[in-house]
């Protein structure tokens, strides 16, 4: 997996009011970065702007040589914080709808299904799993369906100390095989991982 990320001197604002400006970073396979800043600072925002999901005021940012709409399609995973899940199916039926609309297999779906301990949880509708259920849920999308870069938004937030542990793992082994993390936290990183602030 050779996956790169660059941002370079990006300016972002919201609602009419300017974030952040002359933000830059460059990530390489098998690196982490921790976003950190103030409720409201723009940390969400970046998330959105780099998996394309909101427009930039400048700068720029690219994923090496690929087509920046092509790999914000297919190589990317965006993990909010409400974790996107439809509260009206069951775990298996969202968790089978994500692993196919992003091109994973009935078997990695088993298989991040095991590493979570879903089982017990497939036949639930998603509204009623708690917090912690639905992060797990979500982060099986995670692993059913394999790509090259992570944006998570507070990834550990709703989860107790043993599924942070597992967490930990997950996100270890990801970048063990060459995979990117960019999540936004308030709590650092149970790993090794770049800091980026984005202040005032």
């Amino acid at each position: 997996m050779t996956f790169t990320l660059q941002i370079e001197d990006l300016a972002l604002s919201r609602g009419g009011r300017r974030l952040f400006s002359g933000l830059s970073l460059r990530m390489e396979p098998g690196q982490a970065c921790a976003i950190t800043g103030a409720n409201g600072s723009g940390k969400t925002s970046l998330l959105r702007a780099v998996a394309g999901l909101c427009a930039v005021d400048s700068g720029r940012i690219a994923f090496g040589d690929a087509d920046p709409a092509s790999a914000q399609a297919s190589s990317l995973h965006l993990l909010g914080h409400l974790d996107g899940l439809k509260a009206s199916r069951t775990a298996s039926e969202e968790l089978a709808f994500w692993t196919g609309w992003q091109g994973g297999t009935p078997s990695a779906m088993a298989a991040a299904v095991r590493r979570l301990d879903l089982y017990r949880l497939l036949d639930l509708e998603v509204r009623r799993l708690s917090a912690g259920q639905r992060r797990r849920l979500a982060l099986a999308r995670l692993l059913s369906a394999p790509r090259p870069l992570w944006l998570l938004d507070e990834p550990l937030s709703p989860l107790d100390a043993r599924w942070r542990a597992e967490a930990q793992e997950i996100m270890a082994g990801h970048l063990s095989g060459g995979g990117l993390i960019l999540a936004a936290v308030h709590d650092p990183l149970p790993l090794a991982a770049l800091a980026l602030e984005i202040t005032a």
